[in-house]
């Protein structure tokens, strides 16, 4: 079969190698799936530099979210059979930029039918995140304002579907006019370009200078600390990551003065703690993806070919929504 391989680590075009690598075998509690579909992360692009927190032994292949049909199921596994069509998190080392790739039954959940292989692919990781974040850690009501960075990336467009889904005005903060648009598109109530408007002033203009009720932030670093001056009494600022490169101090004493809360999100903890609670984050998503109410946004379907150019424009920032490797 045919795998992409990190070898050594560095920027994803250069370490990233198209090769022959053995057939797989499920584990005890374990899938083989055909892959349909993987879409590209953040954390691809940060394991092939090696500073994720997870830190899978070379060689491996990257690819941590993928939608792909079982072809082989290993002692213990139940619920799940040749011929399911499932999305989820693979197994490191063996990703989802490959022709087939193991999982972790427990990380398997059957995919939306009203979603294709490529938006299926892009259902997981943003979405179950931007559900956690929203609900489980900041609580957003109806009627509040949600201020989401990043608004036109992966994370974030899960985020502003999921913000106008509850019943949020949401504002989207994206870099330049085809991103702007991209949150637009996706339903922000308000878009900034923060090339060309200062999101601070727009913001405590657009609510007469209360703030957002809840701020939405994978970006880290000047953004983050300049969403402190337009949080909301009594608002939630809600840290996904660090896209920006940058890990950000927080000023507690503007914490206490504003009374605003600084919540922590590591979805991927819920996976390990909670997972009847992340049944139930799939079940309700599979229900909003039905009605319409949300559904990922891909900008690109590859080819196997051409996923490591995929993978390092992501890592440049050039991408907009979800670029997807999807099975030809």
């Amino acid at each position: 079969m045919k795998a992409w391989q990190v070898t050594e680590l560095g920027e994803p075009a250069r370490v990233l190698r198209l090769a022959d690598v053995p057939d797989l075998q499920p584990g005890p509690g374990q899938l083989v799936v055909r892959v349909r579909g993987a879409a590209a992360n953040f954390p691809d692009v940060l394991m092939c530099r090696g500073q994720y927190q997870v830190k899978p032994p070379l060689p491996f292949t990257p690819g941590v979210e993928l939608c792909g049909e079982v072809v082989a199921a290993g002692d213990g596994v139940s619920g799940l059979g040749a011929g399911d069509r499932v999305l989820g998190s693979p197994a490191l080392p063996h990703g989802g930029f490959a022709e087939f790739a193991v999982m972790d039954a427990n990380d398997a959940f059957l995919a939306p039918d009203s979603l294709n292989d490529a938006e299926a692919a892009s259902f997981y990781i943003g979405y179950q995140t931007g559900w956690f974040g929203l609900h489980r850690r900041a609580n957003l009501q109806p009627g509040e304002t949600l201020l989401v960075h990043a608004a036109a990336g992966g994370v974030g467009s899960a985020a502003i579907q999921l913000g106008k889904a509850a019943g949020a005005r949401v504002i989207g903060v994206a870099g330049g006019p085809d991103k702007a648009e991209v949150a637009r598109a996706l339903g922000a109530d308000i878009v900034i370009d923060r090339r060309e408007s200062d999101f601070v002033e727009v913001v405590k203009e657009a609510t007469d200078g209360r703030g957002a009720d809840v701020i939405y932030d994978p970006v880290g670093g000047d953004v983050y600390q300049r969403s402190t001056k337009c949080i909301a009494f009594e608002g939630r600022i809600v840290v996904v990551g660090f896209a920006g490169g940058q890990i950000q101090s927080a000023a507690l004493n503007h914490a206490l003065i504003k009374n605003h809360s600084i919540v922590g999100l590591h979805w991927g903890l819920y996976t390990e703690y909670d997972r009847k609670r992340v049944l139930e984050c799939h079940d309700a998503l599979t229900r909003l993806a039905a009605d319409g109410a949300v559904k990922p946004l891909v900008s690109e379907e590859l080819p196997l070919e051409k996923v490591a150019d995929g993978v390092q424009r992501l890592a440049d920032g050039t991408t907009v929504g979800r670029v997807a490797y999807v099975a030809q």
